[in-house]
């Protein structure tokens, strides 16, 4: 800490006025921040209270029958229903997400954040998922659906090299199965981490395409900016971001970059300049909703999830 203080005075006493009064400003606006993310952690804190009470109702025999074996956990980490029903913490607290409501699940995978929501959403509302892998969607259908019918899930076939070889469409050409501006709300968990630009842009049009007027979106990323490079660049990230590729716009006026951890399957994992993916929202019609949550992945020490989060309305 001594050396800290010492360092920060050797900076004001080199600083000329106008600095100093920067500086100060700039450490205002830290705390300021700081102060905002606790009390936003206090908040969600007390909604995952109230949304354990709910999800502790659960009848025993049919917590266990809608749990799917293990062989079909293709994707992502943590404790599976723990994480889904964190999730819906992040729907309701963020995205004010209600029990009425129309939701589209980009990527459901084995029902993971499906089974958790069947515990939230009552009967005027309605779920729709879609998956590239087979074999999930049909565990859903035989186990989540009899039990809730205003959850439905369909397969997608969409070419993927690991978990799609055979599939039957590209990402940038596939039209999500559903008609105009029926959702109230759209999220994708650990999608656009595993998806490149061009499938991307047009999964971003899809989504504007069937949200409603001021309907929400919820999406995460791996966002590149001056704070989340810094970390890289420092070794304090999760996953080593080492390989750097262009992406170059049809206009071709200017040049973004993306990182990704493997240099053969650049779809292991991605992470995008922020600017491009906020220039994507305003491409189609997506405001944001200040601020975006950054997560941990980078390693970072202030975080409510582990990637970046954007909630965002249509306009």
């Amino acid at each position: 800490m001594k050396k800290i203080l010492n360092y920060i005075r050797n900076i004001i006493i080199g600083s000329t006025e106008q600095q100093i009064t920067q500086l100060r400003k700039e450490l205002q606006s830290k705390q300021e921040e700081i102060e905002r993310l606790r009390q936003e952690r206090d908040m969600l804190k007390q909604q995952l209270t109230t949304l354990q009470g709910t999800f502790g109702k659960i009848d025993k025999q049919e917590d266990i029958e809608l749990m799917p074996p293990e062989e079909l956990m293709f994707i992502g980490k943590g404790d599976f229903r723990l994480v889904g029903h964190e999730f819906v913490q992040l729907f309701t607290g963020l995205a004010g997400l209600k029990p009425d409501e129309t939701v589209l699940d980009v990527g459901c995978g084995v029902g993971r954040m499906a089974i958790a929501l069947t515990k939230y959403l009552d009967e005027r509302g309605c779920y729709e998922g879609f998956d590239i892998v087979k074999t999930g969607i049909d565990w859903c259908k035989s186990n989540v659906t009899p039990r809730y019918p205003n959850f439905h899930f369909q397969f997608a076939d969409i070419y993927n090299k690991a978990y799609n070889p055979g599939g039957k469409y590209k990402a940038s050409e596939y039209s999500f199965p559903y008609e105009n501006e029926i959702f109230d709300f759209v999220f994708l968990a650990s999608v656009f981490t595993h998806m490149l630009y061009d499938d991307m842009d047009h999964y971003m049009s899809e989504i504007s395409r069937v949200l409603k007027k001021n309907g929400r979106c919820f999406i995460t990323f791996f966002l590149l900016n001056s704070d989340s490079s810094r970390y890289i660049n420092s070794n304090m990230s999760t996953i080593n971001f080492v390989y750097k590729f262009p992406i170059r716009h049809s206009a071709e006026t200017e040049i973004y970059y993306y990182r990704t951890s493997d240099e053969k399957t650049h779809e292991s994992a991605v992470a995008y300049d922020e600017q491009l993916i906020r220039s994507l929202y305003s491409k189609y019609g997506l405001e944001i909703v200040e601020p975006v949550r950054y997560g941990s992945w980078c390693g970072r020490k202030i975080f409510i999830s582990y990637q970046d989060i954007i909630v965002a309305y249509k306009r």
